[in-house]
């Protein structure tokens, strides 16, 4: 069995965030563990290098900060479930479909660095590099090789998600949810790219739709709303979770935003002009971009007459941090001042709280 970072048992795990408690986070780390180790080991019946990415990707999926399992689980917790393999089960589908996510996302971008280390793609971009090839086709080769591991991940993560509501009252639903998370993610991630094809930046409305498919639905709303299914709630009460979650996933993508632009890249482990570089509608970039004379010295970057630097000296003069910060606290006052929010289990209005607290605050 492969081990990842000599972990015991009994070991806490050490996340930068976390959305479940260090009990629930072991399980769903272990959970995780054994569901790599077992597609490592059927690959390896028919192929060595398939059972090497396998591997690979099980030493990242390790590392994750589990987030949005632990949002299943709390959803499923709220209403008080009883299946608790499902749940882990259906908490890991959704890890499996992140990392799938943000592997095809670093060939959009081409970006060969995730939070300071090497990407899939950069890994087989160095051996095909180290087998002589062009720095084109080493590229080329890694990309290849990471949409495999994505399109792996993807598959692996609705046999599991099914797997997960199998035999349920609420099996159609739940797995309902589980596609509609992956359709929307698609949907979200071609706007932004279309964005980036525009010369001129997306409204502000605009881009805050897109996040709520790329990141919000995904990430926070369905994970919430699928956990509370599983576990037996009516499709209203999920649905007013999952609407809860939506408000905090678009805050968590704007502090992305705000972090992609003025983090300091030793705690992203992303470049500060990444965002920039790639030409994505981001909050910042929308709300800066009102101004006219803004928009002009945009102009003249993608032009390249001008630095990333220059630009996001200029969103700092207009004070856009600020304003995109102001706007994440509103979409989490929001969230946990709503109706629904009050009418939750104490538990799991408190841990949710915890939840904003973690996006509001964070700094990676």
């Amino acid at each position: 069995m492969t081990t990842h970072a000599n972990r015991s048992d009994t070991e806490p795990v050490q996340r930068s965030v976390a959305f479940a408690d260090d009990a629930t986070l072991q399980e769903i780390s272990r959970h995780l563990e054994r569901l790599t180790d077992s597609a490592r080991q059927r690959t390896a019946n028919y192929s060595r290098h398939g059972a090497k990415l396998w591997a690979q990707l099980g030493e990242r999926l390790a590392t994750g900060k589990l987030a949005r399992p632990g949002l299943v689980m709390l959803g499923y917790e709220a209403f008080g479930g009883r299946h608790r393999r499902q749940a882990l089960d259906l908490a890991c589908a959704f890890e499996l479909l992140h990392n799938a996510l943000i592997i095809h996302d670093d060939i959009i971008d081409r970006d060969f660095l995730r939070r300071g280390a090497p990407t899939i793609s950069a890994l087989y971009r160095d051996e095909a590099a180290g087998f002589g090839r062009s720095r084109a086709d080493a590229e080329h080769a890694g990309n290849s090789a990471a949409l495999i591991a994505g399109d792996l991940l993807l598959s692996e993560a609705i046999k599991v998600a099914g797997r997960a509501a199998a035999g349920l009252d609420n099996e159609e639903q739940v797995e309902a949810c589980f596609f509609q998370a992956i359709e929307q993610a698609g949907a979200g991630e071609l706007e932004d790219l279309l964005f980036s094809l525009n010369p001129h930046p997306a409204t502000t409305a605009d881009v805050l739709h897109m996040e709520e498919l790329k990141t919000a639905a995904y990430s926070f709303q369905l994970p919430l709303q699928a956990g509370a299914l599983l576990a037996g709630a009516d499709a209203l009460q999920a649905q007013l979770l999952g609407a809860i979650g939506s408000k905090l996933g678009v805050a968590y993508q704007v502090i992305d935003d705000v972090l992609g632009t003025f983090g300091n890249p030793q705690d992203t482990g992303k470049p500060a002009d990444s965002d920039l570089r790639e030409f994505k509608s981001t909050i910042l970039l929308s709300l800066a971009a009102e101004e006219p004379q803004f928009a002009a010295l945009l102009q003249e970057f993608r032009a390249g007459k001008v630095s990333a630097q220059q630009v996001r000296q200029a969103m700092a003069q207009q004070d856009a941090e600020t304003f995109a910060r102001e706007l994440a606290r509103q979409l989490c006052t929001s969230a946990t001042r709503s109706a629904a929010f009050l009418r939750l289990p104490e538990d799991a209005q408190f841990r949710l709280h915890h939840c904003t607290r973690l996006i509001l605050e964070r700094s990676w």
